[in-house]
């Protein structure tokens, strides 16, 4: 199926052209293959059990809210077994708070006067599990009934290949880019798709993303500010949304800085290993003086929240506990409580470009499924509890 045979080329420019040539017909057959026949994902179907959970309710008062006609059947029921898609489930809370009393039970983001969250997720060390992160919270926050942007800032796109475009086929359309370049930019409205996934939006990312540091760079000569472009378009579209997540470069470029600029809130996954604590403090230690640089321009940055999150975390690790308990010593309550934990079954999702909410628990090993999606349950739940304090709830 794929060429096997030696390279044999003339000079370097043809044997790496070959190379991504390669690479190319078999990202391109595989992605192909996996989303088959219109290269498009889809959302797993959610049992019962699964979306009472999700709800908040007992299995028992969804049955109820069936047999009283308060909540429609599911389109799928199998030997008597109901089976919720993520639009019913979204449906369903729709339904569930028009009828509560108690504001935001079942749909609990912004209410009047409330701000837009806006949390950037950023580290330029490689291997963070940045953009693991980022895709968990998206999909928690949408499940537990949010309206969630995800923007991707990476022009690598790892972000926007979770979320069901694959940059290596290409793909049609605005991307984030087209709504932050200097020359003739579109409305941030036109370069937001909607995902597969109920209640989650995109704003993608392609490799013409990095261009942006280089026009940035040629037009911050000609005192042109970079870092209000995000926020500006952010703010175009901040009533269709209750939180937007950003994920970053690996680096602490324009890209990152003008997310820094657009966020209300931060999170720096780290994992907890002595190389990469090393390498946090000098990426903090830089923020610190870029953040400098802009507040000297007289805009006042204030974050709700900038706190570390342990990412890949062995309990069973005594080296790296010890980092952890360092971390959590040295920044208290500024290091999220819950970790997201090293997983076979996190990282087996991730190969496929899925969240461990995509998978059903009946793919995998029931007792690590349920430790993997415990741990991000955790994360996510932590960062919600984060986001209603900024509220004032």
């Amino acid at each position: 199926m794929f060429q096997t045979a030696p390279i044999e080329a003339a000079s370097q420019s043809e044997l790496t052209s070959q190379m991504a040539a390669r690479l190319h017909t078999a990202l391109t057959t595989h992605l192909q293959q996996a989303y088959a026949p219109d290269q498009r994902k889809n959302l797993r179907l959610f049992s019962a059990t699964e979306t009472a959970e999700l709800l908040g309710v007992t299995g028992q008062f969804l049955r109820k809210c069936h047999s009283d006609g308060s909540l429609p059947e599911p389109e799928v029921i199998k030997n008597g077994r109901r089976f919720y898609s993520g639009e019913e489930i979204l449906h369903a809370r729709q339904l569930l708070e028009a009828s509560s009393r108690k504001p935001g039970k079942y749909l609990p983001g912004r209410r009047e006067g409330d701000k837009l969250q806006v949390i950037q997720l950023m580290n330029f060390k490689g291997g963070s599990a940045k953009s693991t992160s980022a895709i968990h919270l998206c999909h928690y926050l949408a499940l537990s009934g949010y309206r969630v942007l995800a923007i991707d800032l990476d022009p690598q796109g790892s972000l926007t290949g979770f979320c069901g475009i694959q940059t290596e086929l290409e793909f049609e359309g605005a991307s984030i880019y087209d709504a932050l370049r200097y020359d003739d930019p579109v409305p941030m409205s036109d370069a937001i798709v909607e995902t597969y996934f109920p209640g989650l939006h995109l704003a993608p990312a392609r490799l013409v993303l990095s261009e942006f540091e280089t026009e940035t760079a040629v037009n911050a000569g000609r005192g042109v500010a970079f870092f209000e472009k995000l926020d500006q378009a952010i703010q175009s579209v901040e009533s269709d949304y209750d939180v937007v997540v950003i994920d970053s470069p690996p680096a602490l470029g324009f890209l990152t800085l003008t997310g820094l600029y657009a966020a209300t809130s931060v999170i720096v996954p780290m994992t907890p290993s002595m190389l990469d604590l090393a390498s946090t403090q000098q990426f903090v230690e830089m923020t610190s003086a870029y953040l400098g640089v802009i507040e000297d321009t007289g805009v006042k940055l204030d974050h709700d929240f900038f706190s570390f999150l342990i990412t890949r975390d062995d309990p069973s690790d005594i080296p790296s506990q010890q980092i952890v308990s360092l971390m959590r010593a040295l920044f208290q309550d500024r290091v999220v409580g819950a970790t997201g934990l090293r997983s076979t079954a996190i990282g087996d999702a991730s190969m496929l470009k899925m969240s461990i909410y995509e998978v059903a628990r009946s793919e995998m090993t029931r007792s690590t499924y349920d430790r993997a999606k415990n741990s991000m349950d955790a994360v996510g739940a932590e960062i919600a509890g984060m986001l209603q304090k900024a509220w004032g709830r």
